[in-house]
């Protein structure tokens, strides 16, 4: 298996992309139930903790970028199988495919919950995995660029649902983020990780790098796009505090929804059955973007086709999500991806660093010895 991946030009998407694909990749489900979770660890300074997360992302992204820049063009799978072997590289590359195929599932799982929840209760949940799945697989038997261009559409044409929040917020409750700063440092902390189902996925930075054109510029539109989603997520956060009590935000498992739910215009009713449906939108570049990703891992890893791997994950998708029927269920896959999910996202490129710094060290004195 070869390190550097050698990328046709017709395969190719330029830098500005990558604003559209992280930022989108971002903002799925997880936004969602997202202030019930970061309110109760860190109360009323949720605020603050999502900045935390947002500068650690940002130290987390520059040491991607360097991690990218040691080697000419490779991805995650290439630079693990560089620094590890053949046997260890490539069975840490099929945890990764393992991880982005779980995170595939909780999220397809939780759009199915919030549709039976807000539309049809009795909608049976292979039913609904069949539609979404072919909108899906349409869009990936067109390439890269087909997922890209969808991606960019997709983001374009959800963008106004933040519109939506205007009403909401004009009732909310500026008195309920008062007091400020009370919440000890390591509560702070906890809120932070409690971000980390919320804004992953940017992590597919080192998997769709070497078909970026321009790589040289590829940093500003990833920082772009992080800081816009993280923007999202503090946006939210700020208004449910406000429009909720302390008491009930604790308990509110969909508050995002509830709040599209209770604002009103005079020219539409209903809104939270068109913000339901359309959330299809938001999250159809997550679950494209995360199976183009398994998909070209499979071949990379084994020369799987990508037409075999394609239809075997879809099988295999819509046989486990018949087992999954209760809320209960689905918030337990959702913790898992948030455990293990942690480690692999936000912890583990850290730990790269010091190996490629002692492999590089290692192959200059074997250069110099040879010399």
């Amino acid at each position: 298996m070869k390190v550097d991946v050698s990328i046709q030009p017709g395969n190719s998407i330029r830098a500005l992309y990558l604003f559209f694909i992280i930022s989108s990749i971002q903002i799925g489900v997880g936004i969602i139930g997202a202030p019930r979770f970061i309110f109760t660890e860190a109360h009323r300074d949720s605020w603050i903790s999502i900045l935390i997360a947002f500068a650690y992302i940002c130290i987390l992204l520059l040491a991607m970028f360097w991690i990218l820049n040691q080697y000419e063009s490779a991805d995650y799978f290439g630079i693990q199988v560089d620094i590890f072997g053949q046997w260890l590289g490539k069975l840490l590359g099929t945890i990764l495919i393992v991880h982005l195929g779980v995170s595939f599932f909780s999220i397809l799982l939780t759009y199915i919950q919030v549709i039976q929840l807000f539309l049809y209760h009795t909608f049976p949940n292979l039913a609904l995995s069949i539609l979404i799945m072919i909108l899906v697989l349409y869009t990936i038997f067109g390439g890269l660029r087909v997922v890209v261009g969808v991606t960019f559409i997709l983001f374009l044409s959800t963008i106004w649902l933040l519109f939506v929040l205007y009403d909401p917020m004009t009732r909310m409750n500026w008195y309920n983020l008062l007091p400020m700063f009370e919440t000890s440092f390591p509560d702070l902390l906890r809120g932070a990780r409690a971000t980390a189902y919320t804004l992953s996925g940017f992590e597919i930075l080192m998997i769709i790098y070497p078909f970026i054109q321009n790589k040289n510029k590829a940093k500003l539109p990833t920082f772009l796009g992080v800081t816009f989603s993280t923007f999202i997520v503090l946006l939210v956060m700020i208004i449910t505090i406000g429009y909720f009590s302390a008491e009930a935000l604790e308990h509110i498992d969909w508050s995002l929804l509830i709040l599209f739910k209770t604002a009103s215009f005079t020219f539409i009713e209903r809104l939270d059955y068109i913000v339901v449906v359309m959330w299809l939108m938001v999250i159809l570049p997550n679950l494209v973007l995360l199976l183009w990703a398994m998909v070209y891992g499979l071949r990379r890893l084994y020369k799987l086709p990508e037409k075999i791997s394609l239809w075997l994950i879809t099988a295999l998708i819509l046989i486990l999500v018949n087992f999954f029927e209760y809320g209960y269920e689905v918030f337990q896959v959702t913790d898992i991806v948030a455990k293990y999910g942690f480690w692999i996202t936000y912890v583990y490129p850290f730990l790269l660093i010091p190996i490629i710094l002692v492999k590089n060290k290692w192959k200059k004195r074997q250069g110099s010895g040879s010399g």
